[in-house]
């Protein structure tokens, strides 16, 4: 099984990050921000991976920390569940709608990390969630799964829509990614990722 738990302690919070890359999209998430909930939620339900997470952090102050720190240990899951990648496609790739927003992703499971995030102007609070946190969730993803990750959304307005379409859409890139396409070895003329 392709599969890892990742645990995350420091003095701003306590994350528990359980991954299963061959799941049926079966999602228990608190992390003591709603918003985020149902983000990761669509990103367990829409890539298909089981996912439970479970955060305890200093929201009384805000929600940055309990964030960045949940999205690292989701990256870390990632890259130890991927393990050698062998038999992987490596590559995936998904445009997604959702009312007025569309939104196109890309990912490669290169091994190095980088980052291409595009969002129009949005309000920069749904709820009490602060949307500028929208690109350092995948930094901090990114950075940990050692992936290479290009979000654009390429219409919308309504900053729930353009949050949400992203995580829908990058799931859908990593379903793709992560799946085992019966080539042999590591697809890569490297012979590693």
């Amino acid at each position: 099984m392709r599969s890892a738990r990742v645990e995350r302690k420091t003095k701003e919070s306590h994350v528990v990050v359980e991954l299963e890359l061959d799941g049926t999209g079966e999602i228990n998430v608190d992390t003591g921000v709603p918003f985020f909930d149902h983000m990761l939620s669509q990103l367990g339900k829409h890539s298909g991976f089981n996912l439970t997470v479970k955060t305890t952090g200093d929201v009384a102050v805000d929600s940055h920390h309990s964030v960045e720190d949940t999205s690292l240990a989701f990256g870390q899951a990632l890259r130890e569940a991927l393990g050698d990648k062998v038999g992987i496609r490596r590559f995936g790739d998904a445009m997604v709608p959702l009312d007025e927003v569309l939104v196109q992703a890309a990912v490669d499971l290169s091994g190095r990390p980088y980052l291409v995030h595009r969002q129009p102007e949005i309000v920069e609070l749904i709820g009490t969630f602060d949307t500028t946190l929208a690109k350092h969730i995948w930094e901090s993803i990114v950075a940990e799964a050692h992936i290479a990750l290009h979000v654009r959304v390429l219409e919308g307005r309504n900053a729930h829509h353009v949050l949400e379409a992203q995580f829908k859409c990058v799931a859908r890139a990593l379903r793709d990614a992560v799946a085992l396409d019966g080539v042999s070895g590591v697809p890569s003329t490297k012979g590693v990722l």
